[in-house]
């Protein structure tokens, strides 16, 4: 039977590393907790015990050396997955991705690559305070050499590991920490994923809703609010933030000559500026209103439960900020 399978993001995560870790010797995975404490969010819970200390392996407080150790496992021809705790956590380890992982295969000539996956926790709404709880994807989507993605959905968390472990350059997964008790149906022969291309995850006429990770339930639910009022939201999960999907974004926006972009990133020098900027560029003539964005207060993120909802882009933020779009135009 391949009906559908319900289960929790957290779920898919797990059984996508018990997958890759069953289909290939190549693969283990390396990272603070992920042994015999089973990750910090439960994502490797018994993987240790079934593949052992080698293959499961648990790192000192250390990311900038066990990050530096995948680097070098992967360019010794193995595939290793990389966990760095909190995106917060990754900034230790920036110049091993930065200056070395996606340096290496443009320095070589195309002579070494480096098949590496380093997967993080992101992004704010569990009141973990600003140690644990920014959205930081947009500096790593910067960088030439490195694929970034974020799996937004419990499929896409399920499928996407696979795909980047194929991948000859290093990827970057960005799993939102808020998503990880998220349910969905899945099928239960669900395979890979495609780790380019954007999906919209709601069909529309009035305006593009584009976000991804968190943010995307909450957009989903707003563009259903908005449903029953009369305006039909197009929901646009970016899924790969680099490269950016252009032919989907654009194509949204000309067949829906609005757009509102949604990114839990702070506004300035955000994911949300570059997409407007491609809008700009490619759609501006289709345009009925001015591209608006939607993203998080510019303070670190804080701890207190009604601050930290006052800082993150909501779904009635989203509501109204459709309504401030439609009307204007």
């Amino acid at each position: 039977m391949n009906g559908p399978v319900e289960m929790t993001y957290r779920e898919a995560v797990r059984q996508a590393l018990q997958d890759a870790l069953r289909r290939d010797d190549r693969v283990f995975l390396m990272g603070e907790d992920v042994g015999r404490y089973g990750g910090a969010y439960a994502c490797s819970k018994g993987l240790q015990e079934e593949f052992g200390e080698d293959r499961v392996r648990d790192t000192p407080l250390a990311e900038s050396g066990f990050t530096g150790a995948g680097i070098g496992a992967a360019l010794g021809g193995m595939r290793p997955i990389v966990e760095i705790m909190t995106v917060n956590f990754s900034l230790l380890a920036i110049d091993q991705i930065v200056n070395n992982a996606a340096t290496i295969r443009h320095m070589s000539g195309g002579q070494f690559s480096v098949p590496l996956v380093i997967r993080m926790a992101t992004g704010g709404g569990l009141q973990l305070a600003a140690q644990h709880s920014h959205s930081l994807e947009v500096w790593y989507a910067h960088v030439p050499g490195v694929r970034v993605v974020s799996p937004a959905t419990v499929a896409d968390a399920r499928g996407m590991l696979w795909t980047a472990l194929e991948c000859p350059d290093p990827v970057i997964m960005f799993e939102p920490a808020t998503l990880y008790n998220m349910k969905e149906a899945i099928p239960a022969d669900a395979g890979a994923v495609d780790i380019d291309r954007a999906k919209v995850r709601r069909e529309g006429t009035d305006i593009s809703l584009i976000t991804y990770g968190g943010c995307l339930p909450k957009v989903t639910m707003a563009a259903e609010h908005l449903a029953s009022r009369g305006i039909l939201c197009e929901v646009v999960d970016l899924r790969s933030l680099r490269p950016l999907d252009d032919e989907v974004i654009v194509g949204s926006v000309v067949k829906t000559h609005r757009a509102l972009i949604i990114d839990e990133g702070w506004r300035s020098g955000s994911l949300a500026a570059e997409i407007s900027s491609r809008i700009m560029e490619q759609a501006f003539y289709e345009l009925d209103a001015p591209v608006e964005r939607l993203c998080s207060a510019e303070v670190p993120i804080p701890y207190a439960r009604h601050l930290e909802e006052a800082a993150l882009p909501q779904t009635e933020d989203v509501i109204q900020s459709v309504l401030k779009i439609v009307g204007a135009s």
